[in-house]
């Protein structure tokens, strides 16, 4: 079966339906794809800045939809010699910080693509692609082929989009990697305000809590890489994640952060960053790479929802300028 939309948005998450919610309301037919079933949770720091906020209204998305959204009025950093700060954010009525977990956050995204008209394709990755000059042929995990005058690749860090195209950096593993858990239980200040803590050891990466409420928290940490060498490794300049996660809870401002009866929800896990947007290739013969697939992840916070959610809608916005 061939079908032949203009436009093929491979990915689900913020980045794919922000494209396709930009070019469906411009009038241009387009599917979705994406190898998962939703709702599926997405490894990351769950929090939202004002720049991804500002992004989703003008989607359209209710945060009532999403169930964990929940508004941040402080933001509190820790210095590595022990001196906290709080930035109160403004009280304008409008939300400037919010965390929300990712596995809701996109589900209600992608629910919202959905109604306004979008064919979405979940449980379907893409397993070919062809280039012509007049378009691109994808052949999918349900054994269709689908022709598009574009195609726009939101398929993450591992981009199966930019393998199939040949498009990818040797060797490129991410810039930062990150470590996350879940806690329930959290009675400490971190289960209010959002909490920075820039721990000595770990520079220039951070550790951080962000709270979901009902006395949760999203808790992790991030590091650079060093010299393209993977955390853990021998050559590495930082110690295993895995073992430096419970000497960092077992600190005594961290305990105090997060109080006495704090539990992990969940196993933690971890995964990597790319922040590399200006050294990979962002489109090439129809094929244009956003969010995570263009490695757009902010160099300094390691940030990628709203990243995400811009490159999405920029993509799409090249595509309506095409003359075809």
């Amino acid at each position: 079966m061939v079908a032949n939309p203009s436009v093929v948005v491979v990915g689900a998450g913020p980045a794919g339906c922000a494209a396709a919610l930009t070019l469906s309301r411009a009038g241009v037919a387009v599917i979705v794809v994406d190898k998962a079933v939703f709702p599926r949770d997405k490894i990351c720091g769950d929090g939202l800045t004002a720049g991804a906020l500002r992004e989703l209204e003008a989607l359209g998305l209710d945060p009532a939809a999403v169930p964990s959204w929940t508004p941040v009025h402080d933001v509190l950093v820790r210095s590595p010699s022990g001196h906290t700060v709080r930035f109160p954010l403004p009280r304008d009525g409008s939300a400037h910080a919010v965390v929300a977990r990712r596995a809701d956050l996109d589900a209600a995204v992608l629910a919202h693509t959905r109604a306004a008209g979008v064919e979405v394709r979940e449980g379907c990755g893409i397993e070919g692609l062809v280039r012509h000059t007049d378009r691109v042929d994808l052949l999918t995990g349900d054994g269709a082929t689908i022709a598009a005058t574009h195609v726009i690749a939101a398929d993450g860090m591992w981009s199966s989009t930019r393998k199939l195209a040949g498009d990818t950096l040797p060797g490129y593993r991410g810039d930062w990697h990150a470590f996350r858990q879940y806690f329930t239980g959290v009675t400490g200040p971190a289960s209010e305000h959002l909490w920075v803590s820039f721990e000595a050891d770990i520079l220039p990466g951070y550790f951080w809590s962000f709270p979901l409420g009902d006395g949760r928290a999203n808790v992790g940490f991030g590091i650079m890489r060093h010299d393209g060498v993977a955390p853990g490794n021998k050559l590495s300049k930082v110690p295993d994640m895995a073992r430096r996660w419970p000497e960092l809870l077992e600190r005594s401002h961290v305990r105090e952060l997060l109080g006495p009866d704090a539990t992990p929800e969940a196993p933690h896990r971890a995964w990597p960053i790319p922040t590399r947007v200006d050294g990979l290739s962002l489109a090439r013969d129809r094929v244009l790479y956003v969010g995570d697939a263009a490695a757009a992840g902010d160099p300094m916070t390691g940030e990628g929802i709203g990243q995400a959610l811009l490159t999405g809608r920029l993509a799409a916005e090249a595509v309506l300028c095409a003359p075809d």
